[in-house]
């Protein structure tokens, strides 16, 4: 089961978002939120927000009840670049320059992983010998 969480026009460049969410993408659910959580960059409290959100999304489309987060990982993480925004800052000698303010969508994909179904040992029973007390002639 996998469910997903995007976020969109986030007010930051997609290569700054791409450097934080390039440390999570196939990881445990549980290591990448403390990867995430300790992360200095800026773009990891947004990557965090939509890795939180991705899990409670798996969470609530899971009718069964409560499902471990150790069984979960990252199985897609990826960044899209969104509008940009152009202003034009003054330059000397009556010139314009133009500052484009980027933006990015994030979409980050969460799976249980499926546990290793064990394969039963063929047991051999041990015919049973008949007792000669009992043997119908």
């Amino acid at each position: 089961m996998e469910a997903k969480a995007i976020n969109r026009y986030i007010g930051s460049s997609p290569r700054k978002m791409r450097l934080v969410i390039d440390l999570i993408r196939g990881r445990n659910v549980e290591e990448a939120l403390s990867i995430l959580h300790f992360q200095p960059k800026h773009a990891a409290r947004d990557a965090e927000q939509v890795l939180r959100s991705a899990i409670s999304n798996l969470q609530n489309k899971d009718e069964g009840g409560r499902i471990d987060n150790a069984t979960l990982f990252v199985k897609e993480a990826f960044v899209d670049g969104g509008q940009m925004a152009k202003r034009v800052l003054p330059a000397p000698m009556g010139r314009a320059f133009r500052i484009r303010k980027r933006s990015n969508h994030i979409t980050i994909v969460v799976a249980q992983r499926e546990a290793k179904k064990a394969v039963p040992k063929k047991s051999v029973a041990k015919k049973a010998k008949p007792s000669p007390a009992t043997t119908v002639s």
